[in-house]
C-alpha cells in the first residue's frame, strides 16, 4: 500500500478571509446542474478586488413573504418554459432589470453576507 504525503500534512496558522461586501460586476453567468438530482441552477461569475481568482456567487437575500431569506439562483421553468414568476431567479431579475439571465453580464450589483460569512447578491 502507498504512503500518502497528505497524512502528514499539520495545521495551519492562516484562518480563512471572508470577503467583504460591496457592488460587484458579474463578468460570466452560467446555468449549471448540482448535486445528485442534478438541478439546475445560475452561477454568477464575478472579480473581487480583494481576491485574485473569479468567484461564483449563486444565492441571493431577499425578502420573502415579509422577512429576509437566503435561496439560491434555482433555475424554474413553468408550464410555459420561462423562469418560474416570483421565484428568487425572477426576483433577482427584475430588481437588477434583467428579463432573461444573459443580460446580468456586466451589471453591477451589492453583495451582503449569508449566515456563513459567504458573499451573496443582496435584493432587498
Amino acid at each position: 500500500m502507498e504512503e500518502q504525503e497528505e497524512l502528514k500534512t499539520q495545521i495551519g496558522t492562516q484562518e480563512v478571509v471572508s470577503l467583504k461586501p460591496m457592488n460587484l460586476k458579474i463578468e460570466n453567468v452560467e446555468v449549471v446542474e448540482v448535486g445528485i438530482k442534478k438541478a439546475k441552477k445560475v452561477v454568477c461569475f464575478v472579480k473581487h478586488p480583494d481576491n485574485p481568482e473569479q468567484i461564483q456567487i449563486s444565492q441571493i437575500k431577499w425578502e420573502n413573504k415579509g422577512k429576509l431569506d437566503l435561496s439560491g439562483l434555482w433555475f424554474n421553468l413553468d408550464k410555459d418554459k420561462l423562469i418560474r414568476k416570483g421565484s428568487a431567479l425572477a426576483t433577482f431579475l427584475t430588481i437588477n432589470g434583467c428579463k432573461a439571465i444573459e443580460q446580468l453580464k456586466g451589471k453591477e450589483i451589492p453583495t451582503v453576507l449569508d449566515d456563513k460569512g459567504y458573499l451573496c447578491w443582496k435584493c432587498y
